[in-house]
């Protein structure tokens, strides 16, 4: 069977899946439910600084976006970093790693963006004996009006300077927790890196508004009337933070830098597309709010059977494969030439296809042939953009089809070529019409 045991900065745990800092990692009791369900790892919710703990709201704390089946797209929350003591949390979680050695317990940290208030809290921490610390640099709401979270993580200098504070005051490995509400994910990540950093994490949650109650005219969730932005996750960030962490893997400033991935990881498959776009593990929150902590058995012997099947022996096999397939718009290869075709067999004639394509593509799809109701594609039409896959509701019904080099176009008469061409070379490109 195929070994998920995971070493992420010489971090130890027995599989990939972490839950990361949030609600299911707030105290003890559920940190060991967890454990008990087989997760290999928690990122404990954010500490914050010593005295007075931070006061969340007593009303709603959640916004939700639904599917046609009421099975959760996104979620979108107000909650901020634990309002609970922090030294009961400090007990527990040195607790909780004296009985559970085999697991790995990261201790997000968010505390003011000041050398002192961050050189305080780390002998705290390290007195545990967790693992390691995430400094949380990503929380769009509440905590970033305050000059923290994401007020931090989008001034990449301010990365640097906090993260080298760290580095300099513990012993323990140091991610950095990225927040995704910035332009260029790349410039945070290589100043976590410049500051030392032995990983960066994200995506952390996308600022957001998801819904306005049409009778009170007020976001949602509504607090006496009034509602705020918050922070987005669940499975419709996913494309977000593949897009992200491939960004950092690929990067030639960031290429080494390890990465845990979050965002939308719902199924081993989600899992499995993190770890092969470059990241070492991955951390996991909205599924377990969602179905609970026994989500991660599925997770768990998804991953090792998929392996088992495709003959990975380890991680290291999978982590990273994608990442080399992964390129700019410019460099695809224009010389590749596709076409939709429907398997008959299959097609339920719902029509889906030809609306879509008749509607909003470039009418490459029949209604009707010899007076009946018949989809077909017409090659002469068809750009191979595969919009009737997407639409469709039978799985593979339809395909696309590649034409095989010197085969005729009938789109545009003539022949498919074989060598490969992209857009910097095109003739149609300015800017090689300017060089010439």
């Amino acid at each position: 069977m195929a070994d998920i045991s995971n070493n992420f900065v010489g971090i130890k745990s027995p599989n990939p899946f972490w839950l990361a800092s949030a609600p299911p990692t707030d105290k003890a009791y559920n940190v060991e439910r967890a454990f008990e369900a087989g997760w290999g790892g928690v990122v404990w919710k954010t500490l914050g600084e010593d005295g007075p703990p931070i006061v969340n709201v007593n009303g709603p704390r959640y916004g939700a976006i639904w599917g046609a089946d009421r099975r959760l797209l996104g979620l979108n929350n107000i909650e901020l970093i634990t309002d609970r003591d922090l030294h009961v949390n400090l007990r527990e979680i040195k607790e909780v790693k004296k009985k559970w050695p085999d697991r790995a317990i990261i201790v997000s940290i968010m505390v003011p963006c000041e050398e002192a208030a961050w050189k305080s809290i780390l002998p705290l921490v390290e007195e545990t004996e967790a693992d390691g610390i995430e400094l949380n640099f990503g929380c769009p709401h509440g905590m970033s009006e305050r000059g923290m979270g994401a007020a931090v993580g989008q001034v990449p200098e301010y990365i640097e300077m906090v993260t080298r504070w760290c580095k300099a005051n513990t012993r323990m490995p140091v991610i950095v927790k990225l927040t995704p509400n910035i332009t260029d994910i790349r410039y945070p990540a290589r100043a976590a890196k410049a500051g030392g950093a032995d990983a960066v994490s994200l995506i952390n949650t996308v600022s957001s508004i998801v819904s306005v109650d049409l009778d009170s005219f007020a976001p949602q969730p509504t607090i006496d009337g009034k509602g705020s932005h918050g922070g987005y996750c669940g499975p419709a960030v996913k494309p977000i933070a593949l897009n992200m962490v491939a960004d950092i893997a690929r990067d030639a400033e960031t290429a080494n830098l390890p990465i845990s991935g979050i965002g939308g990881i719902t199924t081993w498959r989600d899992a499995a597309e993190f770890l092969a776009l470059g990241a070492g593990n991955v951390q996991i929150c909205t599924a377990a709010m969602t179905y609970g902590f026994k989500i991660v058995e599925e997770m768990i012997s998804g991953l090792e059977n998929w392996m088992d099947e495709k003959g990975h022996g380890s991680l290291d096999d999978v982590i990273g494969r994608a990442t080399p397939n992964v390129t700019d718009w410019q460099y695809l290869n224009l010389n590749y030439v596709t076409k939709a075709k429907i398997n008959q067999d299959s097609c339920i004639k719902c029509g889906r296809c030809h609306i879509a394509c008749e509607d909003t593509s470039h009418q490459a799809i029949t209604s009707m042939l010899d007076g009946e109701r018949h989809f077909e594609v017409i090659d002469e039409e068809c750009v191979g953009c595969n919009l009737c896959v997407n639409v469709c509701p039978v799985e593979d019904c339809i395909t696309m089809e590649q034409l095989p080099a010197g085969s005729l176009d009938k789109r545009t008469g003539e022949k498919v070529k074989k060598d490969y061409g992209n857009w910097t070379e095109h003739p149609n490109n300015p800017t090689v019409v300017a060089a010439e």
